[in-house]
């Protein structure tokens, strides 16, 4: 039995996953533990994710991995690629851990979860020993190392979670709600403005001419000064410091106007028939997202770029937007449009770099208006068609069923060298214990 919210202030809590998709991969392969890491972007191109051993390297954040080749091999630094789809199952895994905490809950990112646990931290004692039971409980059933911070508010709680990972006192867990309050004041005022959340490096640097450099300053300077400077927004953020809760849990996002899909190639392709594959690929990518959202479509829109870093190369950017003549969610419907598109834009003697598609007009499919030539069967049997894809495809991984038109080949496809396997979702995949 829960207490009744109304009679207790509220309590958020923000857990995320320490360096995610370095932990994931370490989560299957134990040798990389204390090993520096890096994984790469798309095609193995910049650093999206390092671990603490390359942090303290000096790496930065996006830095081309063709000019820390060096620096790898004097350190040991391991180059993975991205897995898409093993971090994206181990996300899911992370959220059904926290739901048994909460179930208000807010996945803000694939790292990040905001939970509502005012009503509940009295089953563990208090929100301190709450977090070091998640910690606990998600390591050991994921593997994956997390940190949790407590505050009364969201921004509170990303900054609670800010200290908790920051500051092996806290070890991994900082409540801010149990603080006194020259004791929060002490920490907001050690750690810099561009470190809150939604504090961006602009951002900071107009409030440092201001004389807003910590924490502690944006949380004391005046709301009405701080709206007619930057808006509601950052008044927001400063009432959130100073406990004042601006901001809810969000249980569903609101749907995308436009959906896009994209990706570079992994080499460069000259070839309509290729193109068209990928172009195809996306397609099935983007109706996906746009059924689950229960959007349709009333335009699809198909580009082809070349590389404009080859200068030698002969440059061209196309694309062009193609109406549908009715709004629609059906894969077959988009394909068939996108590569219509792609055949009139299409040029021969260019090598292509990247192709993408992106859905547009979008409005809420049980909105859709009727005509009186609609063939209300066909329709719904092309709803049967696509929920079976989308069924198929939710538990066999993304592309077990797709259309002919996305082909089977992908030569096209990104460069992925050093891709660690998907353990969690390809029967051929699995870990093996030797």
């Amino acid at each position: 039995m829960t207490l009744d919210a109304s009679r207790h202030p509220p309590l958020f809590a923000l857990v995320d996953v320490n360096n995610f998709y370095v932990s994931c991969e370490r989560a299957f392969n134990p040798r990389l533990a204390h090993v520096p890491v890096v994984v790469l972007s798309n095609n193995d191109g910049c650093a999206v994710a390092r671990s603490n051993e390359v942090k303290a390297l000096g790496v930065k954040m996006g830095a081309p991995w063709f000019k820390l080749k060096d620096l790898a091999r004097e350190h040991g630094i391991v180059a993975l690629s991205s897995n898409y789809t093993l971090y994206g199952d181990m996300s899911n895994r992370v959220v059904s851990v926290l739901r048994e905490f909460s179930p208000d809950i807010e996945v803000y990112s694939i790292d990040e979860s905001f939970l509502r646990v005012e009503t509940l931290v009295h089953l563990h004692g208090d929100a301190t020993a709450m977090g070091h039971v998640m910690r606990h409980r998600i390591r050991r059933w994921t593997g994956l190392p997390v940190c949790a911070g407590f505050g009364a508010t969201k921004t509170l709680a990303k900054f609670a979670n800010h200290l908790a990972k920051k500051n092996p006192v806290f070890d991994g867990v900082c409540d801010l709600s149990s603080m006194t309050d020259s004791e929060r004041n002490g920490w907001m005022a050690k750690i810099e403005v561009g470190e809150v959340w939604g504090v961006g490096r602009r951002i900071a640097a107009r409030l440092e001419t201001m004389g807003v450099r910590t924490v502690l300053d944006l949380a004391t300077t005046d709301v009405k000064a701080l709206r007619i400077q930057f808006g509601v927004v950052m008044e927001r953020t400063a009432s959130e410091l100073r406990g004042v809760s601006c901001l809810e849990l969000e249980d569903l996002a609101d749907p995308k106007q436009q959906i896009m899909a994209s990706r570079s190639f992994g080499s460069m392709v000259r070839d309509i028939a290729e193109i068209s594959e990928a172009v195809s690929w996306h397609i099935d990518r983007a109706a996906e997202k746009l059924r689950s959202q229960g959007s349709v479509a009333g335009a699809v829109y198909v580009f082809v770029q070349t590389n404009r870093f080859r200068q030698s190369d002969l440059q061209y950017n196309g694309g062009v937007v193609v109406p549908l003549p009715d709004v629609s969610d059906d894969t077959r419907s988009l394909t068939t449009a996108a590569l219509t598109g792609l055949r009139h834009i299409f040029r021969k003697g260019y090598q292509y770099k990247k192709c993408g598609v992106m859905l547009m007009e979008l409005t809420v499919k049980a909105q859709r208006q009727e005509t009186l030539f609609d063939d209300v069967a066909a329709r719904d049997r092309a709803a049967k068609t696509m929920a079976v894809m989308d069924s198929i495809n939710r538990v066999w991984g993304r592309g077990t069923l797709r259309s002919g038109a996305a082909g089977g080949s992908k030569r096209w496809a990104m460069r992925s060298e050093n891709r660690s396997p998907r353990y969690t979702t390809q029967w051929d995949e699995l870990p093996v214990a030797k």
